[in-house]
């Protein structure tokens, strides 16, 4: 039997409204599940990208002022002593910001133009002294650290002067300057101020947020935090006394100052685990969503072809008795369905681009990759096709003698 298309557009056609549902409900699923699928890696890469950290022995504790005689620097300063002393520490530090959490995370441009002129390049800042790159487990990868006497003391809740010095992870530096080494270069931050940059890290989080700022756009300059009348300390315990440090360092702190308090104490790996819970739920979330949707589509798919097969059943019984054979009615049907796919996957390839282009616009997502929406289709079809498999192999069960019953 040879299958013609102007046959089945008729037959099709005589029972358009199934048709032209399945087919919008394919082109829906369609430009969800392509899309769906493109967040869902965003989420996943991010999940994988290296924070560049030693999340595993660090941990942070949070402070924030109750009153205006609470002396932050002084507290500053026995605390970080005491914190350095105690034998289970390799290194403290004292910043604004908590890593990974969002935590007092400080945002702002630097422009590598004195009249800053040109595109400003987006920075996470986090206040550091000569041990914060050892806290955090970040190496050098061109320049110096911070010198003890280039740290900027608080004065008043105010820094003492203003800054002269920067250091920038790998990624910023080659965002200011993509066609040059950076270091020793100067940029300039908003007020116009000048920083020579002398320092490159390997690339590492800072208080990341939703904010739009790149994850390694981070920059660190040389004063102690708490302006604002909160800050946090940064300690790096060695190897297996994370726990024992921060139950000590906890009940210290804790006793110590009247007019503050302990807003959170956390590890840097629990940061970790919950920096990454959002793109995990969100992924987990997509993903069940894309796969009702493909579930319904599949069942809107059987339930029309099982309806074309029951209304069709003298006239399949009739085609098997003028010599059809089994494969050929399960051949027709499949075409139909085909084509209802293929229609549905046109429409739904052009909605999927254009849910993209919005989602792109407004959500700041790269830009649908092709690949994603070819396959896209692909999956779709083929498993349209197995939705139609079952009812099609019904149709071909009908025997010959049906064409001459009254239906």
């Amino acid at each position: 039997m040879n299958l013609e298309i102007r046959p089945l557009l008729s037959a099709l056609g005589r029972n358009s409204t199934g048709a032209v549902l399945v087919a919008l409900q394919v082109a829906i699923t369609l430009a969800v599940l392509v899309n769906a699928a493109w967040i869902v890696s965003q989420h996943i890469r991010q999940i994988e990208q290296p924070t560049g950290l030693d999340t595993r022995d660090t941990f942070a504790i949070e402070i924030s002022s109750l009153s205006n005689r609470f002396n932050i620097a002084q507290a500053e300063s026995e605390d970080l002593a005491y914190l350095r002393s105690l034998p289970g520490v390799a290194s403290a530090t004292a910043s604004i910001g908590i890593p990974l959490t969002g935590y007092g995370s400080e945002n702002g441009a630097l422009w590598p133009d004195p009249a800053r002129h040109g595109t400003q390049v987006q920075t996470n800042v986090l206040d550091a002294d000569w041990q914060t790159l050892s806290t955090l487990g970040v190496a050098l990868l061109a320049g110096r650290n911070f010198r003890s006497t280039e740290i900027q003391p608080l004065s008043d809740g105010k820094p003492a002067q203003p800054l002269s010095e920067i250091i920038l992870t790998q990624a910023l530096a080659q965002a200011l300057f993509p066609r040059s080494d950076a270091l020793g270069k100067t940029v300039y931050n908003s007020r116009g101020n000048p920083l020579t940059i002398i320092g490159i890290t390997h690339n590492f989080m800072g208080a990341v947020c939703e904010c739009g700022v790149p994850f390694y756009h981070t920059a660190l300059l040389p004063e102690m935090p708490g302006a604002g009348g909160f800050y946090a300390y940064l300690v790096r315990a060695r190897p297996g006394r994370l726990n024992t440090i921060l139950g000590e360092a906890q009940r210290h702190i804790g006793a110590s100052h009247r007019d503050a308090v302990i807003v959170t104490t956390m590890t840097l790996s629990d940061a970790k685990e919950g920096f990454e819970s959002d793109d995990r739920n969100m992924a987990i979330f997509l993903s069940a969503v894309t796969v009702v949707m493909l579930a319904v589509c599949c069942l809107g798919i059987f339930g029309l072809m099982t309806f074309n097969v029951g209304s069709r059943t003298r006239q399949i019984g009739t085609r098997r008795a003028v010599g059809a054979r089994r494969h050929d009615i399960v051949a027709y049907f499949m075409m139909e369905n085909a084509i209802i796919l293929t229609a549905g996957a046109l429409l739904g390839c052009v909605l999927a681009l254009l849910l993209g282009y919005w989602l792109t616009a407004h959500y700041s997502l790269p830009r649908l990759d092709l690949a994603y929406l070819l396959a896209g289709v692909v999956l779709l079809w083929l498993i349209g096709q197995l939705a139609a498999w079952q009812p099609a192999r019904r149709a071909a069960s009908v025997p010959p003698s049906v064409a001459t019953r009254t239906i």
